[in-house]
């Protein structure tokens, strides 16, 4: 099984830069300004996508993942 992320940038938010999605898998990674990592498990597409189109990504992060989904911090 090939997984293949997909990564997105959030050039306007104060507090995540970037999101990786492995559809496959349905892990999403969160980058945040402090340099922590955090992947997030069984995350449906929609959810990841409402994420990148969200008007404040970390509002709907905090929101809509945050406490949702299980997680592991990763380095």
């Amino acid at each position: 099984m090939t997984v293949v992320a997909e990564t997105f940038t959030f050039p306007r938010s104060s507090n995540l830069v970037a999101a990786s999605y492995e559809p496959d898998v349905e892990n999403l990674t969160v980058e945040f300004e402090n340099g922590s990592r955090y992947t997030y498990y069984s995350v449906p597409a929609a959810t990841y996508r409402g994420l990148t189109l969200a008007p404040s990504a970390g509002q709907y992060f905090y929101r809509q993942i945050r406490s949702r989904f299980a997680f592991d911090q990763t380095d």
